[in-house]
């Protein structure tokens, strides 16, 4: 694989993990710290590497100094990954699949921190052994670099690409393709046409000498006053009869 100059590149550090060591010696004890950093541009380009000194700053220094010598190119599809791959470094096993686009980055640790500084927005990834973070970075590295784009394969075994049992075609490498740029693959989006719906509030314009324009029957609304007219209720008079009863009853009592 032809080294990579990380002078060309936008190289963003990531301190992943740091860890302190004492050592007891006759006089007293000693201390020093070691660091884990990741650097990436974010378009398939990343590189990890371990740092020691008595101090942290320095340790950092010198981890990141050491990880723009190991910068290796990912292969990317898309904001995914190519293909499927499992892979063993020491005791740690780590799993890394293609996932859909939106899905995100799946995965925790320094998994997580070496997908991301590649340029890996959707992908899913399982720790199946030991989940030391220096064992799984260096697991994770191994996985990225095996992986293979369809050029690659079909110029290993000599055929056209139309003859490989993929769905989609690898793009030239430097054209970028969902903001991976390597030898990637284009996501077509087909955006389904909008219909046009006739605005209500746009007035139409008759030219003179034209019928009116008429989009329905007419419909006649009659108007409701707001006190309407009721018909008086007719008095019940009463008769002669009942008024001289009510009258004697008066002059008994």
């Amino acid at each position: 694989m032809p080294k990579i100059d990380p002078n060309t590149l936008d190289l963003v550090e990531q301190v992943v993990k740091t860890n302190k060591c004492q050592k007891t010696h006759k006089g007293g004890r000693t201390m020093s710290w070691n660091a884990l950093v990741v650097v990436g541009d974010k378009h398939g380009h990343v590189g990890a590497a371990m740092g020691k000194a008595r101090g942290i700053p320095d340790a950092i220094r010198k981890a990141t100094e050491a990880a723009k010598k190991v910068v290796i190119r990912v292969p990317l599809d898309g904001t995914t990954i190519p293909h499927p791959v499992v892979i063993s470094f020491g005791a740690s096993t780590v799993m890394l699949k293609p996932a859909a686009p939106g899905t995100g980055v799946v995965a925790g640790g320094s998994v997580r921190a070496i997908l991301e500084s590649a340029g890996v927005r959707d992908v899913l990834a399982k720790s199946l052994g030991s989940s030391n973070a220096i064992n799984c970075a260096w697991a994770t590295l191994k996985a990225l670099q095996s992986l293979q784009t369809p050029e690659d394969v079909a110029a290993r075994r000599g055929v056209e690409m139309k003859m490989l049992s993929v769905q989609r075609q690898a793009l030239p490498h430097g054209i970028e393709s969902n903001g991976a740029s390597n030898g990637a693959t284009a996501r077509a989006t087909i955006e389904a046409p909008v219909p046009k719906t006739a605005d209500p509030a746009k007035k139409i314009i008759e030219k003179p000498g034209t019928p009116p324009h008429n989009s329905g029957p007419a419909q006649v609304v009659t108007p409701v006053s707001a006190a309407a007219e009721v018909p008086p209720v007719p008095s019940v008079e009463s008769s002669p009869v009942e008024t001289a009863e009510a009258n004697s009853g008066e002059a008994n009592g």
